[in-house]
């Protein structure tokens, strides 16, 4: 599920992660050559992408949960 950046902050590891306007958030890491995200590494950098959508994969896994509790539900009622 798209969520867009609201902003961004440090894990105790030092990683930086997005904050998502859903309330998750999502590491971007600099790792090449794995990947390479130079804008995650200034500030300036950070606050070109607020507002950018990432695919927030919790929503994702929640939205799949709650479905199939509902699809449960209706299977036991019936």
């Amino acid at each position: 599920m798209k969520r867009r950046i609201k902003g961004f902050d440090t894990d105790d590891e030092g990683h930086w992660r997005a904050e998502l306007d859903c309330g998750h958030y999502q590491h971007l890491r600099h790792d090449p050559p794995l990947r390479t995200r130079h804008w995650v590494l200034t500030e300036e950098g950070r606050a070109s992408r607020l507002g950018y959508e990432l695919d927030c994969k919790r929503c994702d896994d929640e939205m799949e949960t709650a479905t199939k509790e509902s699809g449960s539900k209706l299977t036991d009622e019936t």
